[in-house]
């Protein structure tokens, strides 16, 4: 392992690698086909990063989060490591071009999304990479038993299939012992080979606190509880409304959402990692690959739609290892509010049909045309052209998404980006004959490498602070430096983008596959009681309850959840209050009994077997029937 802690040192600074990052990076560097199951803030990106680098070849990393994409493809490129990516965002010509460079440069990483491999395009000249390993990032999206589903992920089979001998490393943060086993039937793995961290964390106190005054309650717990924190909310107007109302009662607060803009949420992040905003109101678009270890406490106003959606957020509490806490606010309400956002979720399959064929209309794509063609697009104004409901529509479309006819991407965030394609001669003589364009071509030289090869981020801000001109002035050299034929030049975009991902269909061609509709509405059914069910039971441990769901099984409580807490007061230690709760529930799920037998057959103290019985009966575990006998709640 010498040349990979000399890589980790190199790069990242580190001396040692995580246990669990030792084994994976082991496993990969055999050539096995590996599945690592790693918490949030388990230092997954290391596991591929490390071993690419270490071997001659290009990582294909697929994943799904463009934002993601994006954010890893700058670090790398920081640490000056050649890393290039392809999602919807870029045109046909930036494509090309990166993936040619794939082929003829010295690229390590190439990030896609995985929709770019159904592309004949893409595939034709992934026939001439020189592939040494391929990286799947939240895999349980290939599962249809999986919490987040994508059918295009089925994909990456076909992709194996073109390069045999090469591994597979395929990453997930939660998974269920049903995906764990499917992930790695889809991957075709040769051989199963799982590494996992145990989901127990013995510094985290899960809480539940029921109650219909949630603002109350909010501030309460974080006058209580010091140090940094997270609050997610489920929509974007109540982050600024929670944000303000913090700040109102003195709690140091700010609010985050996809909708912001790049630099405005960039600001935000950073003050919040510095400690200079204690409390971030979020939807769940914060958090995501921030490698923050200080939180001290993660409140949910509203409950996520799966306990794997609950675990990941809640889990980006107490990463240093210190007590920390996440607390959900559950009221009477919530129950009926998951079930609205379940029919919600599944608009009528003709209502998704119409969606579809207005789309192209709105788009003026013929049937039979338009595979590959991206729009930016404007939900609101679809909807009014067609009067449909927002939500409605918004639905439809993440279900036609799924359903492999259309690539809908929210918010697409890309930066400017510049690639020179006029000759180095060309481009002095224009120097020689243009003093103004002189000194800003000199600037964007110095400024960034690789500008004659590809498309290169860049910053118009930046490079107007450094000239000493207004951005105006930046925009206004670049367009002229375009007409002129010497730079291809996108500026910035902030746009929903939608992408026709096959030909237009006539509407009555339209399918929506048992898989995608009816079976992963009965999953999200499922995964909504299940989060329930945790919300709602009260007599066992949180964190149990949360290992269980996971396939791991504990018969410890954690002794510090609000379950184990309460069960505290009754003054029985943990052992013993265990010992008598399971022999009240052996007896009773045999027969009715009354209190007095009960006493008989139990060899404890009669008072606390009685604490332990009001303990039940308190949270309906346990009641009288109408003779007066004990009976178990079923």
């Amino acid at each position: 392992m010498d040349k990979y802690h000399e890589i980790l040192k190199k790069y990242w600074g580190y001396d040692e690698f995580r246990p669990l990052q030792h084994d994976i990076i082991r496993s990969v560097a055999e050539g096995k086909d590996t599945l690592g199951l790693m918490p949030t803030g388990g230092g997954k990106s290391i596991t591929f990063q490390v071993p690419a680098l270490a071997q001659e070849g290009l990582c294909l990393v697929i994943t799904p989060l463009i934002a993601l994409m994006n954010d890893q493809v700058k670090n790398l490129q920081n640490k000056g490591i050649k890393a290039l990516a392809v999602h919807s965002g870029l045109t046909k010509k930036e494509i090309d071009i990166t993936l040619d460079n794939c082929i003829h440069g010295d690229f390590k990483f190439l990030y896609l999304s995985p929709e770019r491999l159904g592309s004949d395009m893409f595939r034709k000249k992934l026939e001439h990479m020189n592939v040494s390993m391929i990286t799947v990032d939240e895999a349980h999206c290939i599962s249809q038993w999986g919490y987040d589903f994508r059918p295009s992920y089925r994909l990456i089979a076909g992709v194996r299939e073109m390069f045999p001998e090469v591994p597979v490393l395929a990453l997930t943060a939660t998974a269920t012992p049903e995906v764990v086993d499917d992930i790695q039937e889809q991957l075709k793995f040769r051989q199963k080979n799982v590494f996992r961290k145990s989901f127990f964390r013995s510094n985290l106190a899960y809480v539940v606190r029921k109650t219909e005054a949630k603002e109350d309650m909010l501030i309460k717990i974080l006058k209580s509880v010091g140090g940094s924190g997270i609050v997610y909310v489920r929509s974007r107007k109540k982050t600024k409304e929670y944000a303000k109302m913090l700040v109102d009662n003195g709690i140091s607060a700010s609010y985050f959402h996809a909708g912001l803009k790049p630099e405005v949420k960039n600001e935000r992040q950073h003050y919040w990692t510095e400690g200079r905003i204690r409390i971030m109101v979020s939807t769940n678009a914060f958090g995501m690959g921030i490698d923050k270890p200080d939180v001290r406490i993660v409140v949910h106003m509203t409950a996520p739609d799966s306990v794997e959606a609950y675990f990941q957020e809640a889990g980006r509490a107490g990463r240093d290892g210190k007590k920390s806490y996440a607390v959900l606010l559950w009221s009477g309400h919530d129950k009926a509010s998951l079930n609205r956002m379940l029919a919600n979720s599944f608009p009528e399959p003709d209502t998704i049909k119409r969606v579809y064929d207005a789309l192209g209309n709105y788009l003026e794509i013929a049937a039979g045309h338009g595979e590959g063609a991206a729009f930016d697009f404007n939900l609101g104004k679809f909807c009014s052209a067609f009067k449909f409901n927002i939500l409605t529509a918004y639905n439809s479309l993440k279900i036609l998404h799924l359903a492999g006819y259309i690539d809908y991407t929210e918010d697409l965030q890309l930066p400017s980006r510049v690639h020179i394609t006029a000759t180095r001669e060309d481009l002095y003589k224009v120097q020689v004959a243009n003093e103004d364009l002189d000194l800003f071509i000199k600037l964007l030289l110095r400024s960034y490498t690789g500008l004659f090869t590809q498309y290169v981020a860049i910053n118009e801000e930046m490079l107007a602070e450094r000239l000493h001109v207004s951005r105006n002035d930046v925009y206004n050299y670049l367009k002229r430096m375009a007409l002129m034929k010497l730079i291809e030049y996108n500026p910035q975009k902030k746009t929903p983008l939608i992408t026709f991902v096959r030909d237009r269909q006539e509407i009555k061609y339209v399918e929506l596959k048992k898989e995608i509709y009816e079976e992963r509405r009965k999953r999200l059914e499922k995964r909504i009681n299940s989060i329930v069910d945790y919300a709602t039971t009260d007599h066992i441990c949180r964190s149990r309850q949360l290992l269980k769901y996971f396939g791991e099984s504990s018969s410890d409580n954690c002794g510090i959840c609000d379950v184990c807490i309460d069960r505290k007061k009754s003054g029985i230690n943990g052992e013993e209050f265990e010992k008598i709760k399971a022999g009240v529930e052996d007896v009773l799920i045999k027969e009715p009994v009354s209190r007095d037998e009960l006493y008989s057959r139990l060899k404890s103290k009669k008072e606390d077997i009685e604490k332990v019985l009001h303990w039940l009966e308190e949270y309906d575990v346990v009641r009288e029937n109408e003779e007066g006998l004990l009976v178990l709640n079923r």
